[in-house]
């Protein structure tokens, strides 16, 4: 096997055409072997085996800096740069993670998961280069996906006035994670159709050179064009097309399902995601649908991910012209659904905790100061969700709890939750966001509320004396173990809170508590700094109640066990019982 010899790029150097070609199907069987059985992101990979190497054989990293866009089709780069064990050796899956990383690699310039950063990252590399007087070569590789995120394009937009060596290598498989969306990926087809010569060239109407690559998983015609544009001293933009998933037949054929994968069964295909039952993303499809169909106002958007609350290719079909999907553009869709409000439109937009974080502008000026009435559904928004460090889900409270006018709702059981989401879609006076779950699909049996009008009104769902448990969304249940352990540790039963909303404070309610409560506890599963337990903590500082704020502390976790992080926290009910006695 030629891949048992890579230890470096320049040993990629040392082979021909054929035997380049065959340390392709070796890549991808050590590709196989990993997604087979630990998951990760499948099609990004296998499409880019072939331009990988390609890069690698013509640049000489990690001199020439390549960044690579989301980096989540990183992985051929990391087998090619001394991580190969990683892919191969079932023992070694933990060494890598699934993006770039300089604590692994000098090859690895930066830690990014999101996307649309890579030209704006590299125009920073190639800028410090000039100014120092330096002569490598800075590649940025770009998806067409993460054309559609504003960032990109102001890279792309900056990078035509550097005026020394930039590549923009944009791999197009005509793919994001789902289907295209936005007029830009017509003139990407038209480029393909012409084989890059039609006279509409956004990447030309930018002030970029461009060389377009129609083959681009032949190897041999990536090498060639790769050299003609090695030490260029100009930006130029190499388009290359690409097949998103080749190597695979499956991934080829449902791209969009093999974009990312749980581990699988490489005969079938069938993938193995561990556990059955009712989740949240196919709850939360069913009743946007069933809500879209029983209203023509109401609009369910998505940026990019749309299986996100359950919207797989026949949902989205079936949901129609009420269905947005606004590609890779957050901003953009937070400031739409606060036009379609304020059109008298009943708009939803759904992403993930970690791309929220991206338009907090508009959030607050586009939405709030407007006071428009659209819903925004946070997702994985947890210590429970996804556990990468660039896709952190536990920053929300923070960041979107002190925006004014937002009401932030943190609902504790499935019911609940839906009781919120309603609410939120037929009320036309407040902009609401909405925390799904994380922690499991919870019923309960009890009435739960159906309007949420009167604001910051917590509700106590088990009165009790001395102690008080106020105890935010996911972590509702954490409060309801410590509340048992408590009664049966002193004898004394402590009182139950649901606060229930994120944003606010509910002053008579914690005012009654001084009366016969000494300590209260809070918990919120989200960082503790600018957090929901500090506001507790502020109104009772003046008085003599003890307050004891659990929480994550600010960091920046990766790949972590949600059960050693609980512990590390103090978040379970016996270390809590310990803390405060």
């Amino acid at each position: 096997m030629y891949i048992e010899k890579i230890n470096s790029p320049s040993d990629v150097k040392n082979l021909n055409i054929e035997q380049l070609e065959v340390l392709a199907a070796e890549i991808r069987k050590g590709l196989m072997n990993r997604l087979s059985k630990k998951g990760g992101h499948f099609g990004p990979n296998f499409g880019f085996v072939e331009a990988t190497i390609a890069l690698h054989y013509v640049f000489d990293s990690p001199k020439d800096k390549i960044v690579f866009d989301v980096s989540h089709q990183s992985y051929v780069h990391k087998m090619l740069t001394g991580r190969k064990e990683a892919f191969f050796d079932d023992a070694h899956f933990s060494d890598v993670s699934g993006y770039t990383n300089p604590q692994e690699s000098e090859h690895d310039f930066f830690n990014v998961g999101h996307t649309s950063t890579s030209v704006s990252l590299a125009c920073g590399l190639a800028k410090a280069r000039d100014l120092k007087g330096d002569n490598e070569n800075v590649i940025a590789v770009v998806g067409d996906g993460s054309l559609s995120g504003g960032e990109a394009l102001e890279g792309i937009d900056f990078s035509a006035e550097l005026d020394s060596n930039f590549i923009i290598l944009v791999n197009d498989n005509d793919m994001s994670i789902a289907e295209n969306h936005g007029g830009i990926y017509k003139n990407l087809k038209a480029l393909r159709d012409s084989n890059g010569s039609c006279e509409c060239n956004l990447f030309k109407a930018m002030g970029h050179d461009y060389l377009y690559v129609s083959e681009g998983n032949d190897i041999g015609k990536l090498i060639e064009a790769f050299e003609k544009v090695k030490n260029i001293d100009h930006p130029i933009v190499v388009h290359i097309n690409t097949l998103k998933g080749k190597g695979y037949a499956p991934a080829e054929t449902e791209k969009e399902n093999w974009h990312w994968c749980a581990p699988f069964d490489v005969e079938t295909g069938e993938q193995k995601f561990g556990g059955a039952g009712e989740d949240y993303d196919s709850l939360t499809c069913d009743y946007l649908l069933k809500k879209m169909k029983s209203d023509p106002k109401v609009a369910t958007v998505v940026a990019a991910v749309p299986v996100c609350i359950g919207f797989t290719e026949e949902k989205r079909k079936e949901a129609g012209k009420q269905f947005i999907d606004v590609g890779i553009a957050e901003e953009h869709a937070v400031a739409m659904v606060s036009g379609i409000a304020k059109n008298g439109g009943k708009p939803v937009f759904a992403t993930h905790s970690s791309f929220f974080q991206r338009t907090y502008d508009q959030i607050s000026q586009d939405l709030c100061v407007n006071g428009n009435s659209a819903t925004l559904l946070v997702n994985t928004a947890s210590v429970y969700g996804m556990n990468d460090v660039t896709h952190l889900g536990i920053y929300d409270i923070p960041m979107m709890s002190n925006i004014p006018n937002l009401v932030y709702l943190a609902p504790t059981n499935c019911e609940e939750y839906f009781a919120m989401l309603d609410w939120s879609i037929e009320q036309s006076k407040y902009p609401v966001a909405v925390r799904i779950p994380c922690n499991g699909v919870i019923h309960t049996d009890k009435p739960v509320e159906k309007d949420y009008s009167d604001i910051n009104k917590y509700q106590i769902t088990r009165q009790g004396e001395k102690i008080a448990i106020i105890a935010l969304g996911d972590f509702y249940q954490i409060g309801e173990e410590l509340a048992k352990l408590i009664a049966e540790k002193t004898g004394i039963a402590p009182t139950l809170i649901n606060p229930r909303y994120i944003t606010g404070i509910d002053e008579e309610m914690l005012e009654n508590l001084k009366k016969s409560h000494s300590k209260v506890i809070t918990l919120e599963d989200g960082i503790l700094n600018g957090g929901f337990g500090e506001k507790i903590a502020r109104f009772y500082g003046s008085s003599d109640m003890k307050v004891y704020n659990y929480g994550l502390k600010k960091e920046f976790l990766d790949r972590y066990s949600v059960k050693e992080v609980l512990e590390e926290n103090h978040l379970t009910p016996e270390l809590i019982f310990n803390d405060i006695n």
